[in-house]
C-alpha cells in the first residue's frame, strides 16, 4: 500500500527480485512512479478497503507492505489485513517514533522512519562503531560493522582477526561484498562486518580505531 517513492521502489526491487506484485494508492497519478515496463498490478483505491485489498490479490499474498505517508492509514491497513484476511507476514512504515513501540507490541512489526534516517545520518557523520547488525542472544555472538584506523590499511584480514580475536565475516568494497582469505589487503574504503563474541564488540572496536601495535 502506497506508490510514493518508498512504495515504488520496493515495488521495483521486488519485482525485479521475480515476485508478483501489486500496488495500491489511491492517487492514479501516483503509478507514475513505475517504470512502463513494470510487470505487477496497480489498484486505484484506498488501502484498508477490503475490496481494494482483493483486487489485488490480498487473499492469495505472501506479505503485506503498509508504506503510505500515513500511519494511521498504514496502521489501519496492516491490521485489516492481519486480522479480516490472516496474512501475518505484514510490515508497517511509521513516522512517529512513539507510535512504533505501541504497534510492535500487538504484534505488527514496524519501521519508525525519521528515527531509521537520523541513525543512517549519525553513522555517517559520526563515527560512533561498532555497528551491531545481528545477535544471536543464545549463541552471544554478533555481527558488527566498524570503522578503522588509517593505520590498518594495508594490512591482511589475518592480521586483523589475530589482534581482535574476531572473525571477518566479508568485507563490501566498491558496493561489492567479497568473502576474504587470511591474506586478503584492506583497502581504503573497505567495509569490514566482523563476527565477534557479543561482549567484546565494544573492544574490537577499540582496537581497530586505534593505530596498530606492534611486537
Amino acid at each position: 500500500m502506497g506508490c510514493g517513492r518508498v512504495g515504488a521502489a520496493l515495488a521495483i526491487n521486488l519485482s525485479n527480485m521475480g515476485h508478483s506484485v501489486a500496488v495500491i494508492d489511491q492517487e492514479p497519478d501516483s503509478f507514475r512512479r513505475l517504470p512502463e515496463d513494470f510487470s505487477g498490478q496497480s489498484v486505484t483505491g484506498v488501502g484498508f478497503d477490503r475490496e481494494a485489498l482483493r483486487q489485488a490479490g490480498i487473499e492469495d499474498a505472501a506479505g503485506f507492505a503498509a508504506v503510505s505517508s500515513g500511519d494511521n492509514s498504514n496502521i489501519i491497513a496492516a491490521r485489516v489485513v492481519r486480522e479480516t484476511f490472516g496474512l501475518k507476514n505484514v510490515v508497517t512504515r511509521i513516522y512517529d517514533p512513539t507510535r512504533a513501540g505501541v504497534y510492535e507490541r500487538l504484534g505488527i512489526p514496524t519501521v519508525p522512519t525519521v528515527k531509521w534516517t537520523a541513525d543512517q545520518v549519525l553513522r555517517q557523520l559520526i563515527p560512533l562503531g561498532p555497528y551491531v547488525e545481528y545477535t544471536d542472544e543464545v549463541a552471544e555472538i554478533s555481527l558488527i560493522r566498524v570503522n578503522i584506523s588509517e593505520d590498518w590499511l594495508g594490512r591482511t584480514v589475518g592480521e586483523i582477526e589475530d589482534v581482535t580475536s574476531a572473525q571477518v565475516a566479508y568485507i563490501t568494497r566498491l558496493g561489492h561484498g567479497l568473502l576474504p582469505h587470511r591474506d586478503f589487503v584492506v583497502q581504503d574504503g573497505d567495509m569490514l562486518k566482523l563476527l565477534v563474541p557479543t561482549g567484546h564488540a565494544g573492544a574490537v572496536q577499540y582496537t581497530l580505531m586505534h593505530p596498530v601495535k606492534e611486537d
